[in-house]
């Protein structure tokens, strides 16, 4: 038998359209490995994505099984746990999904040079995003600041490749590297059970992801261009925490929109619409990427020096949906509930904390990563400078 291959899993925890996964399973025996890392995402998870990741490992789990892909879960440094798998099951190569945060590039920099040190194959993948970072560039090779140019330069760029398919199963390899319990990572809430409306929000099972995305297009996508600005509707596709952690990707979703778009006219515009947000996405992370310091200071250097207030008695009242302002109050409540919000509505909280409060933006963001199940790290940190007018492409006032 081959020498078996490692797949390293972060916040792509799906096996259709999964380039890293798809090769190593191609060069022979795969083993999956998953490692609870603190440091994966620069900050350790909020409450509400740890409830996500517990029921996404769980999904994931399931399907690796069924491709004969044993799934491995470890906690601890991502990349001394990676090599430490991949020592003893003696592997000869390890594959993993290109991250583009400076703490994951500076993390999966590492693990390469590790890898080859001692001579173990490392191969990474474009699997995440529309476009790399560096391939949407100005016409003077540098780099966007502004969404609509960068926007149009992507679609310049033509359609994405087509998704993978799920690798054709294989026969699961005869190891048993020493993994964690799921269960014992304490991902779920217990003592409090603050989770119940996560549960009823939520599906838990297989596909739910898929089945979201064919509910959105098979309706809902034909007004989305107006009804996502109604909250009252449910008129977005709510597929963000889907997106956040991999179990979709943004090739499935083009496709799968581009194919109804074909079939129905009428969901031209629509779709349209919300392709767009998927680029908006994309160019979340490339501002992340190019401008590092994106969740330390202003993106916009005039604003280093803005007089945020310090009023702690506000900022509760603001978390727990009591200003007294209904709107602002029932969005912050969904979020607590559901650890979800219409987009329009984070746009009306994260205004008013900003802007009425006068209060960081960094204090909502930080609210946003503990209590949103979608909480992505290029995502909540750029949106909330948008918001606050410190950011990229942001209306300073």
């Amino acid at each position: 038998m081959a020498a078996p291959s490692i797949v390293l899993f972060r916040r792509d925890l799906r096996v259709a359209d999964n380039p890293a996964l798809t090769a190593a399973m191609q060069a022979g025996p795969a083993v999956a490995l998953y490692v609870l890392d603190d440091d994966a995402d620069g900050r350790p998870l909020g409450g509400a994505a740890r409830w996500w990741l517990h029921h996404a490992l769980e999904r994931l789990g399931g399907r690796l099984a069924a491709l004969g892909v044993p799934l491995v879960l470890r906690r601890g440094g991502q990349n001394e746990q990676a090599m430490a798998v991949a020592e003893s099951v003696r592997a000869g190569g390890l594959y993993w999904n290109r991250r583009y945060t400076p703490w994951g590039v500076r993390a999966d920099t590492e693990l390469k040079a590790s890898a080859k040190e001692i001579g173990l194959k490392a191969e990474s993948f474009a699997a995440n995003y529309l476009c790399e970072p560096w391939q949407v560039q100005t016409k003077q090779g540098g780099w966007f600041k502004v969404f609509t140019p960068y926007y149009k330069a992507t679609l310049a760029l033509g359609e994405p490749s087509a998704p993978l398919p799920v690798p054709a199963a294989q026969r699961a390899p005869a190891l048993d590297p020493a993994s964690d319990r799921l269960a014992d990572w304490g991902l779920l809430p217990t003592k409090p059970d603050w989770a119940g409306g996560l549960r009823e929000a939520w599906p838990a099972e297989a596909g739910a992801g898929e089945a979201r995305l064919a509910h959105f297009l098979d309706e809902a996508v034909r007004k989305y261009g107006t009804a996502r600005n109604r909250p009252d509707l449910d008129g977005t596709s709510a597929l963000s925490p889907y997106l956040a952690f991999g179990e979709l990707s943004p090739r499935q979703i083009w496709a799968a929109t581009r194919y109804a778009q074909d079939a129905d006219p009428a969901k031209a515009a629509g779709g349209d619409s919300f392709l767009r947000e998927v680029v908006w996405r994309d160019f979340c992370s490339n501002l992340l990427y190019h401008f590092p310091e994106l969740g330390e200071r202003p993106f916009q250097a005039k604003f280093a020096d803005f007089p945020w207030a310090d009023d702690p008695v506000a900022l509760k009242a603001w978390q727990g949906g009591e200003t007294g302002y209904p709107w602002i109050d029932a969005g912050m409540r969904q979020l607590w509930h559901t650890g979800w919000m219409h987009n329009r509505v984070r746009m009306g909280v994260a205004s008013f904390l900003t802007k009425h409060l006068l209060l960081h933006w960094q204090a909502g963001e930080a609210w946003f990563w503990d209590t949103l199940v979608d909480a992505d790290p290029a995502q909540n940190i750029a949106n909330w400078q948008w918001v606050a007018g410190c950011g990229a492409d942001a209306a300073p006032y």
